[in-house]
């Protein structure tokens, strides 16, 4: 018990805090010199592979997890502001680590794909997650109060989650239909060009909602917690969303729509930018 009231010090909190924001540095560094090996980027040489759907719950498992243990000892646990945010973190986690990987349609007989050493780093990365935000929420936080709900911050911060959460969802959704449950059935591996919602304007929306979401969030809570969550996500998401891009482009060449971004509605590179010598405007799939 005396082990576990230091991790609920604000000295001890911030001495973790510290080593998280290091431990992103080595993350971006990874990031550039390889693409995680998960999905359409995995390799046998790490080891065992996890099918998708039990290598994504396994992953972000300790968020939820790590989360409810340690907002549950801090002093504030049952006041507004913090459940209000307990509860927007259960319903991120809720979709991210068990809805969105219960959908996932993997083809029939498809390679496992999930490096089981993506599985032990992200224990690591999720497991802080929630520590550093649980913490700071339930214990630390000395302006949650529920006069924090008329706080511009909050506000802002909330539409901003909001939004990021909801073009997410749609977002999976849209990769997900790209293929039909009967060819999934049949173990057609089938890549198509998503189109609609914010596909209309970049190659990886699920990654750029997912990075407005936590902005939103550490905006709304006004946590460095929040900010580790939004830096360690930018430092894996945006590398691979650049990979994947490249990835499209040699799937489809010219049929890809150039106007397209990589990540963030007119501001990254058009497909233009990204594509293979001797091609045109690039492509994408899922």
């Amino acid at each position: 018990m005396e082990s576990l009231q230091q991790l609920l010090q604000p000295d001890t909190y911030q001495l973790i805090l510290k080593i998280a924001f290091g431990y992103v540095a080595l993350i971006v560094i990874g990031g550039l010199v390889m693409p995680a090996p998960y999905g359409r980027f995995a390799s046998e040489k790490f080891g065992f592979n996890f099918s998708p759907r039990l290598g994504w719950f396994l992953m972000e498992l300790p968020a939820t997890l790590s989360f409810l243990f340690f907002y549950f000892q801090g002093q504030h646990r049952f006041e507004a502001a913090p459940l209000f945010f307990l509860g927007v973190w259960l319903l991120h986690y809720g979709n991210r680590g068990f809805v969105f990987p219960y959908l996932i349609r993997a083809a029939r007989g498809a390679k496992s794909s999930f490096s089981v050493m993506i599985v032990v780093a992200g224990w690591l990365v999720t497991a802080l997650h929630g520590y550093l935000n649980a913490v700071f929420i339930s214990q630390l936080a000395s302006h949650l109060t529920p006069e924090w709900f008329g706080d511009p911050r909050f506000f802002i911060g909330m539409a901003i989650y909001l939004f990021g959460f909801t073009m997410n969802v749609h977002s999976d959704a849209i990769i997900r239909n790209l293929r039909s449950k009967e060819e999934v059935e049949r173990g057609d591996k089938i890549y198509r060009i998503p189109r609609g919602g914010l596909f209309k304007y970049v190659s990886n929306p699920s990654y750029f909602t997912e990075l407005l979401s936590f902005t939103g969030f550490a905006i709304a809570t006004w946590s460095w917690g929040a900010v580790f969550v939004l830096l360690v996500s930018a430092a894996n998401l945006v590398p691979r969303a650049f990979q994947i891009h490249r990835w499209y482009h040699e799937k489809f060449g010219a049929e890809y729509p150039a106007e397209r971004k990589v990540l963030i509605p007119g501001v990254l590179w058009p497909s233009s930018a990204l594509a293979p010598a001797g091609r045109g405007a690039g492509g994408e799939g899922a």
